[in-house]
């Protein structure tokens, strides 16, 4: 079987802590480059490859665009910016977010998947959400291999668990074993389950190259392809529908790109800010109106004043119904991490 020399590894929220764990085990002599994005915040400054670099025996810094992946070396995605490759380089670029995110796990796998095919090992972590799982599948369908952290595990298993349900993982392990398998994989090759159901070695390879792995997206075929209903969160425009492997994703023409849980969860995110802003306006009128109440009543306006009165007095109401309904079931907590805290 031939070696898998291409490792993309993704996280978020509790992805540091296991990312740090998986390169403390590999060596120095390791015949691979092992790129890696974790959810950061876009000012999170430049400390990631120094913390990460605490427990690795690799030498791990910031990918720079257009330089030519070299082996032994761990590249890590800057802040803001996507981490994909091109033509055989690495690309750093600050395209369309995806999933609420940039940089995001989706494009670094896609586009591995699209250059190097079934050289490429996908390794998910720690994570909320479900970033990761179509990219996981197309490594899938390119030949390459699937390791996904187990979520009894993982500080937040959304991540792994989305790759579980959705992708014929290869390996469910402990972080522990991570690096083992990563070793393996770059020496000889991981055989994939379908494979070792098949008992032959021999692989069964879908081309990825009808996928989008580009960070400025283009309708599937026309412009008369259907849209779906929705609007994406982040620039207003239409959403179409993307099907692969039986699930549904969302682009839009700049090329924001979501899942349905990520697309969920940045409508909330939108829902709570315009409910917050509707309580903020409610009570800025009532106070207008207050105002209004005692200008009127200090000129003898009586009529007036009590109308200005109610008035502020409905609008005060309507403020509180927002407020309880959002203590009720805040829905801050569905919405999209901004960043993993850890980082």
């Amino acid at each position: 079987m031939p070696a898998q020399d291409i490792i993309v590894i993704g996280g978020s929220a509790g992805g540091l802590e296991a990312v740090a764990q998986v390169l403390a085990g590999l060596p120095r002599r390791l015949e691979a480059s092992v790129f890696v994005v974790l959810h950061t915040s876009p000012d999170s400054g430049s400390a990631l490859p120094q913390i990460l670099a605490r427990t690795a025996i690799l030498p791990v810094e910031f990918a720079i665009d257009g330089e030519v992946p070299q082996k032994g070396r761990v590249y890590v995605a800057r802040p803001d910016h996507h981490l994909t490759f091109d033509d055989g380089r690495v690309c750093v670029a600050r395209g369309p977010r995806e999933n609420g995110f940039r940089p995001a796990v989706d494009p670094l796998f896609r586009s591995a998947a699209k250059q190097y095919d079934g050289r490429v090992v996908g390794v998910i972590v720690s994570g909320a959400m479900d970033d990761g799982t179509f990219g996981l599948i197309a490594i899938k369908e390119a030949g390459g291999a699937a390791i996904v952290q187990h979520p009894y595990e993982a500080f937040v298993p959304s991540m792994p668990l989305s790759a579980i349900q959705n992708v014929e993982v290869d390996h469910i392990v402990r972080t522990e074993e991570i690096a083992a398998l990563l070793v393996k994989a770059a020496e000889s090759g991981l055989q994939s389950r379908a494979q070792a159901r098949a008992g032959n070695g021999s692989k069964t390879r879908v081309d990825p190259t009808h996928r989008d792995i580009s960070l400025v997206a283009v309708p599937p075929d026309s412009l008369s392809d259907p849209t779906s209903h929705f609007v994406c969160p982040e620039c207003g425009g239409s959403l179409w529908e993307v099907d692969e492997a039986g699930l549904k994703r969302y682009r839009c023409f700049t090329g924001h790109g979501f899942t349905v849980d990520t697309l969920l969860a940045a409508q909330n995110g939108k829902l709570e800010h315009a409910l917050w802003s509707a309580v903020r306006v409610l009570m800025e009128r009532a106070a207008l109106h207050r105002e209004m109440a005692h200008r009127t009543a200090s000129r003898g306006m009586d009529a007036s004043a009590e109308k200005y009165q109610e008035r502020a007095h409905q609008e005060e109401q309507h403020a509180s119904v927002i407020r309880e309904m959002l203590a009720a079931q805040p829905i801050a907590s569905e919405a999209l991490p901004q960043a993993d805290q850890s980082v």
